[in-house]
């Protein structure tokens, strides 16, 4: 099945859906079979919210730190914009969360920021 569309609450074509079910409609997704030549309507719905407090660990992760990177590095510099970094002017470094620093086995480089 291929996903053709994707709509959110209050695009034209959502209105009646966001009638009946409300804030819970997430969103609005157009589906196709082509095997079957078939279309599918489907809904993304909140059944349930409650209170979540993330875990240090996981806040340590997503921390931003510091990236070194020399002038004549262009790949590393392109890969490290592709996953958001920000140059920062000041301090001549890149900051990037830790998390994506990991991926792009960029550990030695780091510098933590204060």
């Amino acid at each position: 099945m291929e996903v053709r569309l994707t709509l959110k609450p209050g695009q034209r074509g959502t209105k009646k859906l966001v009638q009946k079910y409300g804030d819970r409609l997430i969103c609005v997704r157009y589906r196709y079979d082509a095997a079957a030549g078939r279309r599918y309507k489907t809904v993304e719905l909140i059944e349930e919210a409650g209170e979540w407090v993330p875990s240090e660990g996981l806040r340590s992760w997503d921390r931003w730190v510091g990236v070194r990177v020399g002038w004549d590095e262009r790949r590393v510099c392109k890969d490290i914009r592709i996953a958001g970094g920000i140059w920062d002017r000041r301090n001549q470094w890149w900051r990037l969360r830790y998390r994506l620093v990991r991926l792009l086995k960029l550990e030695d480089r780091m510098v933590e920021l204060r």
